[in-house]
């Protein structure tokens, strides 16, 4: 399908445009984006497409409260041209694209925006990403939920390449009874593994070649799960402490749920790096099938570039 998509600014104008498909009852299906759409957002939409027969929402949407005052906000890219013709050509009935003011009555500051309710997201966003930024999480939960509440998906799909986030968007649907199932698709990868993201762009022809290395990494690291939970990070680490070109932020291996990994069974490995200025992140599933009596699973679950 390449009928161009409806673009909504407003609030009142998103009502509108999905009035119809809620008095009918159908199902809507709902793609939360920054744009710079590429092909790893074609395919949260294909999944989305193929979730219901009612209408598929994509939003564009630069959040600022997600970006701490020293990121990179104002240089992140802004291509709505370019996103519009994507939704076009994966289906997308409506595009929301609202303004900051939109979004945030008033406008927006770090400063004032705490004076209204935001949503707290708990521990979980105090480890992993939420270390590397602090308020990060409490930018994306808040967002998201103004999102839900204007477009009031049935269903929310969301890649999980950005693996901690899927799981607090999954925990604050659950915990504030939300009633959207949240749909987690599979990270999108370069043909040399590099998972897809709007940030790959920063990097220089030196830098591409040293990204390649988070996804090595994780590789490496599930060959050698077999061997239990130290092994997998020694041979992950031994991947990122041999491209030059990386300076670690951590490499954690986890539960699915991001608690603890277990001796046996499913687990996460997640990773995050700077390639000169551009940070990277990505994560793959793992299963252990033994531990390794040498060392314990929860002594060797995180490893933190700034202490390597």
């Amino acid at each position: 399908m390449t009928a161009t998509p409806t673009l909504a600014s407003t609030r009142e104008e998103l009502a509108g445009l999905l009035a119809d498909a809620r008095r009918a009852g159908d199902r809507i299906a709902f793609v939360p984006t920054m744009g710079a759409l590429h092909d790893g957002h074609a395919s949260l939409i294909r999944t989305a497409r193929g979730a219901t027969d009612g209408p598929v929402v994509v939003s564009i949407f630069v959040n600022p409260m997600q970006f701490a005052p020293t990121e990179d906000l104002d240089r992140y890219p802004r291509t709505l041209d370019a996103d519009l013709a994507v939704c076009a050509a994966e289906g997308v009935d409506v595009v929301f694209a609202p303004s900051v003011e939109e979004m945030y009555p008033g406008g927006f500051s770090h400063e004032s925006v705490h004076d209204g309710v935001t949503v707290s997201p708990g521990t979980l966003a105090t480890i992993l990403d939420g270390a590397s930024r602090p308020g990060h999480f409490d930018g994306v939960l808040t967002v998201v939920a103004k999102l839900f509440g204007l477009v009031r998906p049935d269903v929310a799909v969301f890649g999980q390449k950005d693996y901690q986030q899927l799981t607090l968007i999954r925990r604050m649907v659950s915990d504030l009874c939300m009633g959207i199932e949240v749909v987690g698709a599979e990270t999108v990868r370069e043909p040399d593994g590099l998972a897809l993201s709007s940030r790959n762009r920063y990097l220089d022809a030196d830098g591409r070649r040293a990204a390649v290395a988070l996804s090595r990494a994780l590789r490496a690291a599930q060959e050698r799960a077999a061997y239990g939970v130290p092994a997998a990070r020694w041979a992950a680490m031994s991947v990122l402490k041999a491209e030059a070109g990386l300076e670690l932020d951590y490499l954690a291996l986890t539960s699915v749920d991001l608690g603890e990994p277990p001796e046996v069974g499913e687990g996460r490995i997640l990773v995050a790096a700077r390639v000169g200025t551009t940070r990277l992140i990505d994560n793959a599933p793992i299963v252990f099938e033994r531990s390794d009596q040498a060392g314990t699973a929860s002594a060797a679950s995180t490893t933190s570039g700034r202490n390597s």
